[in-house]
């Protein structure tokens, strides 16, 4: 929710997402999201969509979700940028950023820690609220691992988009 309470009123469902820096079969991890998010949209009265910009699965994430909100006209979700800290990209580009993003965090739990636990400290605090984490998990080891072991620990629910079987739109 975002901090004035904006959406204090709705049901916010909490999505966040976390995937390997490079992926295989980038097409085909697409459209098992597009067809994900798509779901998502239809059955959710408010989601905000939590995303990192740290890699591939990153970016193919925000391209869908721009997508998927521009096909359904949707205004029943926002697209939030939650960076570990403030990065030199965002600071000399943050006019674009916001032009992009819906909204942008910077998690205060990882800016004010150890610059090397920063994204997993970011990426524990999304998974904590989260209703739901998608993750593309394609090996062992990473930062995307560590968070999915982190998120089956705490008991909150997640799909490996690596692993979803195409079902129809």
């Amino acid at each position: 929710m975002c901090k004035s309470g904006c959406w204090s009123a709705m049901n916010t469902y909490t999505v966040s997402f976390f995937g390997h820096r490079f992926i295989e079969e980038p097409l085909l991890i697409e459209k098992r999201l597009e067809i994900l998010i798509r779901k998502l949209l239809r059955e959710k009265e408010y989601i905000e969509f939590l995303a990192g910009r740290d890699g591939e699965f990153d970016q193919l994430v925000s391209s869908v979700i721009r997508r998927c909100k521009r096909e359904y006209q949707s205004d029943n979700n926002a697209h939030v940028l939650v960076l570990p800290y403030s990065t030199a990209e965002f600071r000399d580009n943050e006019d674009s950023f916001r032009v992009y993003y819906d909204e942008i965090e910077i998690c205060e739990t990882a800016a004010d820690g150890h610059f090397k636990n920063a994204h997993q400290a970011r990426n524990r605090e999304m998974v904590d609220r989260s209703h739901l984490v998608v993750f593309c998990i394609q090996h062992e080891g990473g930062g995307a691992w560590q968070t999915m072991k982190y998120a089956r620990k705490q008991g909150v629910p997640y799909i490996n988009v690596n692993d979803m079987v195409e079902e129809e739109k």
